[in-house]
């Protein structure tokens, strides 16, 4: 038997000041994507902003329905919407920010396991990695790579 770890790497910041402009750009944008939340039983808003490899921004909300559960995650909302608008465009970063009853979230929503795996396939499909921006009011959180959000990514394409 062999013992084996995985670690990840990220970084944290303080705030949105200590980002590069394109990183806290995207942020704002992420922020007010919630705005198109419609969340009326969590009242949990997510906003997720998308940065395509030409600099267009694909924005996306959680969608809630009574039918649990035929919503959808922001993160879903915009890399779907940006996957039917621009097939062959690569995704660079998606930034996601939260809040709950109106209220920002302190430290950062962490995306669904499904919300990661989409992820992956995109990041697979483009042969790049994504780089992945988890915003807080109290801090902020980038991850370079999808992989450090979903180590041991199923990936049936590299079969």
């Amino acid at each position: 038997m062999t013992v084996k770890r995985l670690t990840i790497d990220y970084t944290e910041y303080s705030s949105i000041e200590e980002l590069t402009p394109e990183d806290a750009e995207l942020v704002l944008a992420a922020i007010k994507a919630k705005e198109g939340s419609y969340s009326p039983y969590s009242h949990f808003q997510v906003g997720a902003a998308l940065r395509l490899e030409d600099g267009t921004i694909i924005q996306g909300a959680n969608q809630e329905n009574a039918a649990y559960p035929s919503g959808l995650c922001a993160e879903r909302t915009a890399m779907f919407a940006a996957g039917a608008q621009f097939p062959d465009k690569a995704f660079d970063t998606l930034a996601i920010a939260a809040s709950d009853h109106g209220h920002p979230c302190e430290d950062p929503a962490t995306p669904c396991g499904s919300c990661r795996q989409v992820m992956a396939e995109y990041q697979s499909k483009f042969g790049r990695p994504i780089k992945v921006i988890l915003a807080g009011s109290r801090r902020i959180l980038i991850f370079e790579k999808v992989d450090d959000l979903l180590p041991l990514i199923f990936d049936s394409l590299k079969a």
